[in-house]
């Protein structure tokens, strides 16, 4: 890093002091930073313009970026300007000096359920708790919906102050790769990351599993040594790997599991006892201690779930007897929900949208001992294309019949999606497909008796479908409560 006209250290001053820092041109007003940061659309530097005639005092860029002649703005080169706006955002909401534990959790499936999970398990022991993911940013005295799992880089600063100022012992975040890999979290503090698990999503954006793999690592290694923990699925081989990484560079590590661990693994571990439509019986062991744990969440993926809660709570100083506040905690809106009805039917939302989290949620609803499970799905539209023919594949293989629809198609026309779902299919039982996604659900109700399940998978908590631009009013709940009166 180096400068021209001004040092970063009387600009980081200036932040100090009250200057308002921008990484959007339409927001700067007279006497603003401007930080022209790299974006995956567009590049910040062709904004500086815009931010000069807006009166951008201060311009924040890579190296090799002039102001235009004539400019009285101070101009500052970073080689780094993603992460010029984190330290920035640090120094304007003074989020380096918190009075939280930070928990970040990152992995493709798990992570909204791990965030409830932990906020139970905190807010039960006492300890007032602030989570920003997919379903919304909570905390003592707000609430909001997420138009984002992980917000930009200024708003999760602004935020976690405002978490602070209200007097929040934990914040939970949910870390998106793509957050990750665009430095949203960047000038953030975490005590404990959390690695769920790591199956095929979002390569329309990290083109292989490697640069997948390596996005959600940056979490870890951005730690600093001393007492951060790294927590992490010791099942899933990715996080086997980082595991191994952690232990050889002397983290503090703690994986979990239901399978044994590897040796010389610190682990959290359980053994289910039982699994029923009631939930889960659960024998915990943790450094040679045993305590048993009994939870209404269905399903194998959630005793991971649980698991995961557990080992953070251990590392960040809980006790055994504050676990069994998770007795009491009945699950996430759209994950795995079961929606009642007069006729008393089986059926579950999930958003399940990955051949991985299909298939948990189907073995996990099969381990019920239903007689015949249907499963309506679809794929987003301009999203991993690669992973649509696995999604069929994963539902031909645990339902017995398998309703193809639409998601969200977005910008792409839903048959064509429909289309690229097909080879997946070919060893289906039995195939139903209905592009309208009110029309496949109305079809999948029909014949179903009590003795049956259906799971309708993939948009979960989400009160929209999305066709173009625009988010038409659309829950899945809501669609089977009026198709079943």
């Amino acid at each position: 890093m180096h400068s021209v006209d001004v040092s970063w250290k009387e600009l980081l001053a200036a932040v100090r002091a009250g200057r308002p820092v921008r990484a959007h041109s339409g927001k700067v007003g007279a006497g603003d930073v401007f930080v022209a940061v790299p974006g995956p659309q567009a590049d910040g530097a062709g904004f500086i313009p815009d931010a000069l005639a807006r009166g951008a005092a201060w311009i924040v860029a890579a190296p090799g970026v002039r102001l235009p002649e004539g400019a009285t703005a101070r101009l500052v080169t970073h080689d780094d300007p993603r992460q010029a706006l984190g330290d920035l955002a640090q120094a304007a909401f003074g989020t380096a000096g918190h009075g939280y534990k930070l928990v970040g959790v990152t992995g493709t499936n798990g992570k909204t359920t791990i965030s409830y999970i932990l906020e139970q398990l905190f807010g039960g022991s006492g300890r007032k708790v602030g989570v920003l993911g997919t379903v919304s940013y909570r905390w003592p005295g707000f609430s909001m919906d997420a138009p984002l799992t992980t917000p930009d880089c200024l708003s999760l600063h602004e935020m976690l102050a405002r978490m602070d100022k209200a007097g929040v012992d934990l914040a939970v975040m949910e870390v998106s790769s793509h957050a990750l890999d665009q430095q949203r979290v960047a000038g953030l503090a975490y005590d404990a990351a959390v690695l769920t698990n790591l199956t095929q999503d979002h390569l329309d954006y990290h083109k292989d599993m490697e640069t997948y793999f390596q996005a959600k690592a940056r979490l870890f290694r951005e730690l600093p040594k001393e007492g951060k923990a790294w927590v992490v699925n010791y099942e899933d081989p990715y996080g086997l790997r980082l595991l191994r990484e952690g232990l050889s560079a002397g983290r503090s590590v703690l994986g979990y599991g239901l399978e044994t661990p590897p040796v010389g693994m610190p682990a959290i571990r359980a053994e289910i006892r039982a699994m029923s439509a009631a939930g889960l019986e659960l024998a915990v062991e943790f450094e040679g201690r045993r305590f048993e744990l009994v939870s209404p969440l269905v399903g194998r993926h959630n005793a991971m779930n649980l698991l995961t809660a557990m080992g953070v709570g251990f590392k960040l100083g809980l006790r055994e007897s504050d676990m069994q506040a998770l007795a009491g905690f009945t699950g996430v809106s759209g994950r795995l929900e079961r929606v009642t009805n007069p006729h008393g039917l089986n059926v579950f939302v999930d958003y399940a949208h990955t051949p991985d989290a299909l298939v948990n949620v189907l073995s996990a609803v099969k381990a019920l001992g239903v007689r015949r499970l249907v499963c309506v799905f679809g794929c987003g539209g301009n999203r991993d294309r690669a992973k649509r023919p696995l999604m069929g594949q994963a539902v031909c293989r645990h339902a017995d019949v398998a309703v193809l629809t639409s998601d969200n198609p977005r910008h792409e026309d839903p048959l064509a999606i429909i289309e690229d779902v097909k080879p997946g299919l070919s060893g289906c039982a039995r195939v139903v497909i209905e592009p309208d996604r009110r029309k496949a659900i109305a079809l999948a109700l029909e014949g179903l008796t009590a003795e049956d399940a259906l799971v309708v998978a993939g948009k979960g908590h989400e009160p929209y479908q999305q066709i173009g631009d625009v988010k038409h009013p659309f829950s899945d709940q809501q669609v089977v409560r009026e198709l079943l009166g």
